[in-house]
């Protein structure tokens, strides 16, 4: 499996940005996807997720801002996110985990894009 981001940027605060990832190899074999964010010195936190039946799940930092989506067969996945603040600048990374019922028990991440939010 292979994710590759892109759609990151520099915006201002209140701007909006559309992060695109796409996926590639034996999606089939793929249970989750998902978008996390790094910063230095912190720990990588999830932003959103999305699961085969639809079940998404959102940091508790969204607040409502950011909507997670993938079209039908998967290979291509989307964070929009609206409202943006200082605070969301942050490398984002692409996320799929393994199907264990297909025996994947990778884990498997993007090269991540880098989103600046200026004040």
């Amino acid at each position: 499996v292979q994710l590759v981001e892109s759609g990151g940027g520099l915006v201002q605060a209140g701007a909006s940005l559309r992060l695109h990832c796409l996926v590639s190899g034996r999606i089939s074999s793929i249970w989750g996807l998902g978008w996390y964010r790094e910063v230095p010195g912190k720990a990588r936190e999830l932003v959103a997720s999305i699961n085969p039946t639809g079940w998404t799940n959102y940091g508790d930092f969204v607040e409502g801002r950011f909507t997670i989506s993938t079209d039908t067969a998967r290979s291509n996945m989307y964070l929009q996110m609206n409202n943006l603040k200082p605070e969301d600048s942050a490398v984002y990374y692409c996320n799929a985990d393994g199907d264990p019922r297909e025996r994947n028990f990778d884990v498997y991440w993007g090269q991540g894009t880098q989103v600046t939010v200026s004040p």
